[in-house]
């Protein structure tokens, strides 16, 4: 048993050591997770590509599933569109070949924000992921509804992470 504990330690140590978090240009990676939020919450997608040694772009995609009964909200209300930036910084604050962190910025149908976000990987191709978002400055200048305000707001998000390449 003590021979199989030291192999099992081994296998996994070495694929932990080759996990690579962002590799830079031409590195894609794809999230599915799950948001919460005042009001709801709902899945995330998002794709980023490797433009630069530090930096991404990408394209995000939310739904919010479970709104509160109370608030009247159709498709458009739930489903929000985002083109994103990211800075890619986990090689620069020397983290490890298996974590990355990146703030970044994003446009999307409903507002202008920002976002944090790690990534740990685990293998080459599967990590877990989290970040936080949170609008700089919304389309609508005027009183915002319930409904309105899903995809205005602090959100945080977790869930998987692949590598595509």
């Amino acid at each position: 048993m003590k021979k199989v504990l030291v192999l099992l330690t081994m296998v996994l140590g070495v694929s932990f050591a080759n996990a690579q978090a962002y590799t830079g240009s031409g590195d894609d990676k794809f999230q599915i997770g799950a948001n919460f939020q005042d009001n709801g919450s709902g899945i995330v997608l998002t794709y980023d590509h490797g433009m630069g040694e530090n930096f991404s772009l990408g394209l995000s995609s939310s739904y919010i599933l479970g709104v509160e009964e109370s608030i009247d909200a159709d498709f458009v209300d739930r489903f929000d569109l985002k083109a994103r930036f990211n800075a890619n910084l986990g090689s620069v604050f020397q983290l490890g070949n298996n974590v990355d962190i990146y703030p970044g910025l994003d446009l999307s149908l409903k507002n202008f924000g920002g976002h944090l976000g790690g990534r740990y990987f685990f293998t080459d191709g599967f990590g877990l992921y989290t970040e936080i978002a949170a609008p700089f400055a919304r389309y609508d200048n005027g009183d915002l509804t319930a409904a309105e305000k899903l995809h205005n707001q602090f959100v945080f998000s977790f869930g998987a992470v692949f590598s595509i390449n």
